[in-house]
């Protein structure tokens, strides 16, 4: 109840407002945002415990679905239970500190499933154009150390985003017209210079999108000059089968980027309602059809997943 009573000149908490305007519709959104959540959760963690239980699967390819998927719990996690708390039960405040924290791991995770989708390429181009030295090049200790790698960039790359707005100040506005702690939702509500602030959170964006966008067409641009050296048309369908499964989750996550990005930087024609709630569903949509995309279109992880719900 104490939630209830703080007032936005509180120094020490923030006001997460939801979206502003269609307060009516908060339950109805709620339960969209609620739905999609378990079913994340459902997928993802399935999807860890058939790895997990088959040794079949304890390859590089699934080591890195794996990832993936403790990327999105992460992701859908970081976002949803807050954004229920202020829809169901009216908690809107939230100290600097947590939006900050919060803040600092949704784009950690985010930066992360950048990352882990351009070694999904280079895993892809391995297969397709060098198979005979695959279990050479990627074991999995070697998957296990990309990971750390992962890890590491996102949070060198991300810690300076808070850092910078814990050294902002916060005047009598403290009400954030958003569901979570967005970082240019923040920046706008300071009361000080944060031309540095709106610098480096473009910056990063770009660099890290630019950089793992081209990484990853340079492996798909070799893929495709690998398969249409082979003249067997069997073969070009096989090896594009393969790919198809990755090509549907960069397709979904980079777009879904790309256009809540967007919109939120340069896009002042839409109404603040669209940006938030693409916003929210740019961590929760890739996060739930994730797990589904990957247990459809991977063979020998779809047999395993469908032994264990015939046997439930």
């Amino acid at each position: 109840m104490a939630a209830l009573n703080l007032t936005p000149s509180d120094p020490s908490t923030f006001i997460l407002t939801g979206i502003p305007g269609l307060e009516s519709a908060h339950i109805w959104i709620s339960i969209c945002f609620f739905t999609f959540y378990i079913i994340s959760l459902l997928g993802n963690f399935t999807v860890l415990f058939v790895v997990y239980k088959e040794q079949t699967l304890h390859k590089p390819m699934y080591l890195l679905i794996c990832m993936l998927a403790l990327v999105d719990i992460g992701m859908s996690t970081s976002v949803v239970p807050k954004a229920l708390c202020i829809f169901w039960l009216n908690l809107k405040g939230i100290t600097v500190g947590g939006c900050l924290t919060q803040m600092f791991f949704l784009y950690v995770v985010c930066d992360m499933q950048s990352a882990i989708l351009v070694i999904m390429a280079f895993d892809r181009y391995i297969a397709i154009c060098n198979p005979l030295r695959y279990a050479a090049i990627l074991t999995n200790p070697r998957i296990a150390k990309l990971g750390l790698v992962v890890l590491i960039r996102a949070v060198l790359f991300i810690l300076p985003l808070p850092m910078l707005l814990s050294r902002q100040p916060f005047c009598t506005n403290r009400i954030i017209p958003h569901t979570y702690c967005n970082y240019m939702a923040v920046v706008k509500i300071s009361c000080g210079d944060t031309t540095v602030n709106r610098m480096y959170g473009l910056v990063i964006a770009f660099v890290i999108t630019g950089l793992d966008l081209t990484l990853i067409a340079l492996s798909y641009g070799l893929i495709i000059r690998a398969v249409f050296r082979i003249s067997s048309k069997t073969a070009h369908q096989k090896a594009f089968n393969t790919c198809t499964a990755h090509i549907s989750v960069i397709l979904m996550f980079y777009t879904a980027f790309l256009f809540t990005f967007l919109t939120h930087h340069f896009g002042h024609g839409f109404a603040p309602q669209v940006h938030i709630i693409f916003a929210n569903l740019y961590f929760l949509i890739p996060s739930m059809l994730n797990p589904i995309i990957y247990g459809v279109k991977t063979k020998e992880l779809h047999d395993k997943m469908g032994k264990y719900t015939r046997r439930r």
